[in-house]
């Protein structure tokens, strides 16, 4: 059966050997490399590689110093893993509504959820798909809360032709875990406008460390480097690094056969399924194809034939208000009309 997710690794590993034994694992050449990579890629040179998606939630969160009982509005249409870390500060979600014709959050339902709490929107993209990226940052302009484009599945999607991650957005967040591209077996990586938080960032991800003065002329650990804030063991080695920074010279190439994939399944569908619309059908909107998403009001139905047609087809994500963790809110109707009628097939790479 064709996977819905499969990860992708070079076949030129042959330096990999060398960094083992090197004795230089930790972040350094080319975890340098791989964050200059990802800047020139995305056009913006604030970023930061992290040593996963969930560290990379907590690294922003330590930055805006959000605290306990602060207000994070988000969408309930995402991986589990875009939101759960919000609860390790124990941070509130308020979950939106989305428009049920992309699964994207609604502007109208965010703009009722802001309150005096508010502090962050996480705009979850799903599944690589852009959401109202122009209509969200303006009402979190408007309110002067920090908008996060949740590019978890959406790297080399673009918006208006740019890139996402190239400065639409206060910050940008991505996910580099096995089954995204790049992938670097487990990573993220964040993107700031503002170069003070960017700053700050590094000594979060860091455990506050500023290397610059952390040692003295013996290499003695300095008093003088003082720590000041809270941080995190984030940062990325480089045997993972060095995985990402070959992957992003293939990048270009993967997301063409991907976007193929996406033109040849709009095709089929046309001819044999005419009733189903798909997602990212938006002018300004050009996905990165990680699945090809369709509305279906037989979504059981079709799930079994593309099953048994050999294309593993999947919902992918359960809506995250579901979960008791979260507590208890009320019901969204754009949220459950989108669940019922979404399925993703086999987009990526690997697919003739």
């Amino acid at each position: 059966m064709v996977p819905l997710f499969k990860p992708y690794m070079p076949n030129d590993l042959s330096y990999l050997n060398e960094i083992l034994h090197s004795g230089a694992l930790s972040y350094g050449k080319w975890g340098k490399e791989f964050e200059s990579k990802l800047a020139r890629f995305l056009g913006k040179e604030q970023v930061l590689a992290v040593n996963s998606y969930n560290i990379a939630v907590l690294v922003i969160q330590s930055v805006l110093d959000l605290k306990p009982g602060d207000e994070v509005i988000a969408s309930p249409v995402s991986c589990l893993a875009s939101n759960q870390p919000f609860l390790t500060k124990g941070l509130h979600i308020v979950w939106a509504d989305v428009d049920p014709a992309t699964g994207t959050l609604s502007p109208d339902d965010v703009r009722k959820k802001i309150s005096s709490k508010t502090k962050v929107i996480m705009h979850n993209h799903f599944c690589g798909y852009p959401g109202y990226i122009d209509e969200i940052n303006a009402i979190g302009k408007e309110h002067g809360i920090i908008v996060i484009d949740d590019c978890i599945e959406a790297f080399g999607t673009e918006y208006q032709g740019q890139v996402m991650g190239g400065g639409q957005t206060d910050i940008s967040i991505f996910s580099f875990q096995p089954v995204r591209l790049p992938n670097t077996i487990d990573g993220g990586g964040i993107v700031f406008r503002d170069k003070a938080l960017f700053e700050k960032a590094k000594l979060v991800r860091d455990y506050g460390i500023d290397r610059r003065i952390f040692r003295d002329q013996f290499n003695e650990i300095s008093a003088a480097c003082d720590i000041s804030m809270e941080g995190y063991g984030a940062l990325m080695s480089d045997v993972n690094a060095y995985i990402g920074t070959l992957q992003m010279d293939d990048l270009p190439g993967l997301l063409a056969k991907q976007r193929q994939n996406g033109e040849n399944w709009k095709n089929y569908f046309r001819e044999h399924f005419p009733d189903t619309s798909f997602l990212g059908d938006r002018p300004g909107v050009n996905p990165n194809y990680w699945v090809f998403s369709v509305l279906t009001n037989d979504k059981a139905g079709m799930l079994s034939h593309f099953r048994s047609e050999g294309y593993y087809a999947s919902g992918v994500h359960l809506n995250n208000n579901v979960y008791s963790a979260f507590g208890e809110q009320p019901a969204l109707k754009g949220v459950n009309s989108f669940m019922e009628k979404h399925l993703a097939l086999p987009c990526g790479w690997w697919m003739n």
